[in-house]
Order: structure tokens, then C-alpha cells, then sequence
């Protein structure tokens, strides 16, 4: 893990309480060193960050969120060109697996509002992560292929979350 003053490393000063849970104890101190190797890559800080190079010396069947909006960390274009068999999701609705908040809180505010809770818990944000994930599962109407300009959307490297227009949410 890395913040603004770089890799979490057990031997830094100063680290949160927060911080010392996902210290590492590996002798790495850049991004690149971090991402050689590793599963995933989940990217919630600013565009430009991550290089094709980094995402090529990923693990096999690497999973990269590039979450960072309007400009991820690696753009789509750029992370596909390196690996066939990449799970690529970012916050943009231009690419395939855009994550972003208009699937989970209007989901969550709806399901409170019709069991008329008075507020939010842990268990209902576990719950309705669940439904979202078996939705993308599940065979996807039509209509909802079609709004995306797909003939057929089937959960895989490109559908791994359900489209926001997606009706059944």
C-alpha cells in the first residue's frame, strides 16, 4: 500500500494506527517495486500514476481497479495493450467495469428507505455489495445490452458490474 509520502513500510515514522494494519515488512520503496509481482492494483489517487510497464510485471490474470476520476491511474487503452488476460476496471462509464458510487448508494438509500430503517449499518452496505455482485451473474435483459451498444453483456473480463441502467438493481 501507498499513500502520498509512498510505500507503507513497517520501518516508516509517524504511521496511523490505520496505516501500521497494512504496513509491509517487504524491502520495496516505489510503486513500480510494488506492483511487479502483485495481484491487483487498486487505485484511488490521480491520474497518470501507473505506466504500462507496471501492469505488464503483474502477476498472471492481474486485477486492476484505476479508479481515479476523470483521469485514472492507467487509462483502458493503455493497460489492455499489455495484458490479454487483465481484469481492468475504472470509474468511467466509457470503459467496460465502471466503479463508481451510482451503483451502491442509491441501492442502499432505496433498500433503507423500503424496510423504513433509520440508518445505515455495516451488514446492510455487506448486503447490498452481495446483491450486486450475484446480479452481474445473472443473465443480463436485452434492453440493458442494448443501451450499452452491446449484443450481449455476460459476466467475464468485461462485465464483472452491473451497468447503472441496469433496471433489476
Amino acid at each position: 500500500m501507498l499513500d502520498s509520502k509512498g510505500v507503507i513500510r513497517a520501518d516508516r515514522d509517524n504511521l496511523t494506527e490505520q496505516k501500521q494494519m497494512f504496513a509491509s515488512s517487504r524491502d520495496i520503496h516505489t510503486l513500480e517495486e510494488a506492483m511487479s509481482g502483485a495481484d491487483a492494483f487498486l487505485g484511488l489517487s490521480k491520474g497518470g500514476m501507473v505506466s504500462p510497464e507496471m501492469v505488464a510485471s503483474m502477476a498472471k490474470d492481474p486485477i486492476v481497479f484505476a479508479l481515479a476520476n476523470p483521469d485514472p491511474e492507467i487509462t483502458y487503452e493503455e493497460a489492455i495493450k499489455v495484458r490479454e488476460d487483465l481484469i481492468m476496471a475504472t470509474g468511467r462509464s466509457d470503459n467496460p467495469n465502471q466503479v463508481n458510487n451510482v451503483l451502491g448508494f442509491p441501492f442502499i438509500f432505496r433498500g433503507a428507505l423500503d424496510v423504513r430503517a433509520t440508518g445505515i449499518n455495516e451488514e446492510m452496505k455487506i448486503a447490498a455489495v452481495k446483491a450486486i455482485a450475484d446480479l452481474a451473474k445473472e443473465t443480463v435483459p436485452d434492453e440493458v445490452s442494448q443501451a450499452y451498444g452491446s449484443k450481449n453483456l455476460v459476466f467475464g473480463r468485461d462485465y464483472i458490474i452491473p451497468k447503472p441502467m441496469d433496471t433489476r438493481l
